[in-house]
């Protein structure tokens, strides 16, 4: 029995004892209670005795059949919200699932039995059943003491009345739409072009929900990520406090990548990635993939070999996402492989494609897993995955953009514990094609714009999330950059009124007016034309990039940032409006 949770009640319906005995053999090391049942008719009375968790109901049995009883029993208001979990080796269709699902189903699971899936779908909602049971419980516990406590919190219980309305409301209103979807559903069963429409909508409101999401996990990673930027250029004499520092640091870069990796998947599905092809040589992709892994390879003391036949061979594509591809399957053998480990890379010129082999000596991959390692979400067996975290989706990231440069990936294992590699081909492009890879550009700005003072510049803040905005400025002023912080969009208008800064970093979001209103009326005024402006953002996706661009943004940053790249933009404006200063024979003062 589970020491966390009290023993429960699981009943198990089934005409033929053989069955019967296979479940409770199956799901005995659950260690739960478990009823048995002959008929529909025997559920029934074994129903109204006691409580059960979750319901085994056999949809073939002679006189009252599984979809029969599962329709009394939820027709009983004491056990409409029983789970149960349908078992048949016949009435497996669609139209048998959705009858099913409309009589109360939780689940199907068919014949023969797979132990191990039937004790996972059962285990998961005897533990709903106990955490429903703790929750009924403990609210039990609540309404008394708010009983007791009422007069003196009066205000507080005020609010979470309101908040519970609001909650109620909500919740209503996603019955509502949830209702509404069933019954579209239900009447377009057939319909394949209007059941397309439909899933097109769902994949919308993901996207949405991915992108909302994005933004807001990026909000709280900003002031983390300056927040350590802060510590690492404080002194740290405790070995303690420097290590705490760098797991914080590993971790939030793991986390930024997690959603970077999120909304690459997103876009990729929806086809708005959008690829900045240009030539670039093999070799500057291997070496940004390496820098891009060291870290994470150092931490582990792996031993990477490196073996490059020809690094001036040319591929077209985006280099960033080019090197996505790399780094992600050098970042998974890392992961995958135990401390003191082995990596190679070999890249080499095979019939007219560059080929990228990542090998390594770690866990290898179990051959039935082979052919969906490239899905979304796939992960490999729980005894492999259980030292190791993801969401599943950068070897399914990693082929998306393979496929988007006209290429492929494979992956090969000998087995389990035999490592693994795999293998990235694509197109190669002709050297003797004419061609000219661009240098890096510093941005347009115009000659009479900021001129820092001493290398330093008058910066403005805005960002109503308190923490991000202190963190930064702080980071700032340590640089030794004069600083004035804006809590609102109004604040920073006026602030900028007022001050005339040379540099305003403006949070998008913000209340009163929005980042975008605060650029637009930043550049109307005459004295706005000189002062650089960067959106900072937990919004990233192309369309806010548009947006920013049009309300007058020099340039657009997605949290959290990296301090780095603040100073190196700051370090390019300086350069670029130093040389603009000096071509005009004038310098812009204030």
């Amino acid at each position: 029995m589970n020491e966390r949770h009290p023993q429960v009640n699981i009943l198990m319906v089934d005409d033929q004892p053989q069955r019967l005995l296979s479940y409770q053999s199956v799901l005995q090391e659950l260690g739960q209670n478990m009823v048995c049942a002959r008929s529909g008719v025997e559920a029934l009375e074994q129903m109204m005795k006691q409580e059960f968790a979750v319901v085994l109901l056999d949809v073939s049995m002679p006189g009252m059949d599984g979809f029969e009883t599962a329709a009394m029993i939820h027709d009983h208001p004491r056990y409409e919200r029983t789970p149960i979990i349908f078992v048949t080796g016949v009435h497996d269709t669609d139209m048998d699932r959705m009858k099913g699902y409309k009589l109360g189903a939780v689940d199907y699971v068919s014949i023969p039995v797979v132990p191990e899936i039937l004790r996972s779908k059962v285990s998961v909602l005897v533990e709903l059943h106990c955490q429903r049971r703790e929750l009924q419980e403990l609210n039990r516990s609540l309404a008394e003491a708010n009983a007791r406590l009422e007069l003196a919190h009066s205000m507080l219980q005020a609010e979470k009345n309101r908040e519970l309305q609001m909650l109620n409301e909500d919740l209503q209103a996603a019955n509502r739409e949830l209702a509404g979807a069933n019954i579209a559903l239900q009447t377009e069963v057939g319909e394949r072009q209007r059941a397309e429409e439909a899933l097109k909508e769902a994949d919308r409101h993901k996207d949405e929900f991915i992108a909302i999401l994005a933004h807001e996990l990026r909000n709280p990673l900003a002031p983390i990520r300056n927040s350590l930027d802060i510590m690492s250029q404080l002194a740290l004499d405790d070995v303690r406090l420097k290590w705490s520092r760098d797991v914080i640091h590993r971790q939030a870069m793991h986390l930024t990548r997690l959603v970077d990796d999120l909304l690459d998947i997103s876009r990729i599905t929806r086809g708005t990635i959008n690829l900045s092809r240009e030539p670039i040589e093999v070799g500057a992709i291997v070496t940004r993939s390496v820098e891009a892994v060291q870290p994470l390879i150092a931490e582990h003391n792996h031993q990477l070999t490196i073996n490059c036949d020809d690094e001036t061979l040319l591929i077209e594509g985006d280099p960033t996402r080019l090197v996505q591809i790399l780094s992600n399957l050098l970042s998974n053998a890392a992961k995958y492989t135990d401390p003191r480990g082995h990596i190679e890379l070999h890249v080499k010129q095979h019939d007219g494609r560059v080929e990228f082999r990542v090998r390594d000596n770690g866990v290898g991959i179990p051959q039935e897993s082979l052919s969906k390692l490239f899905t979304l979400f796939s992960r490999l067996p729980e005894s492999l995955e259980r030292q190791h975290d993801g969401l599943g989706i950068g070897l399914a990231l990693v082929r998306k953009l393979a496929e988007l440069h006209a290429g492929d990936v494979t992956a090969n294992s000998e087995g389990v514990n035999r490592g693994s590699e795999f293998v990235v081909r694509l197109p190669l492009m002709s050297k003797a094609v004419n061609f000219s890879i661009p240098a890096a550009r510093l941005p347009e700005v115009e000659p009479a714009q900021i001129v820092p003072r001493d290398g330093t510049f008058r910066v403005l803040v805005a960002d109503d999330n308190s923490d991000a905005l202190d963190s930064l400025a702080l980071l700032l002023e340590m640089a030794g950059h004069d600083v004035m912080k804006a809590r609102s969009g109004q604040e920073a208008l006026d602030v900028a009124l007022e001050q005339r800064p040379d540099i305003a970093l403006l949070d998008i979001g913000m209340p009163l007016l929005s980042g975008y209103e605060v650029a637009k009326r930043i550049r109307a005024a005459p004295w706005g034309s000189r002062m650089t402006l960067v959106a900072v953002s937990g919004w990233g996706q192309s369309e806010d990039k548009r947006r920013s661009k049009e309300a007058g943004f020099d340039l657009h940053l997605v949290k959290p940032v990296e301090f780095d790249a603040v100073e190196r933009i700051f370090t390019q404006y300086a350069i670029a409006r130093e040389v603009g200063t000096q071509r005009s024979g004038a310098v812009a003062t204030r």
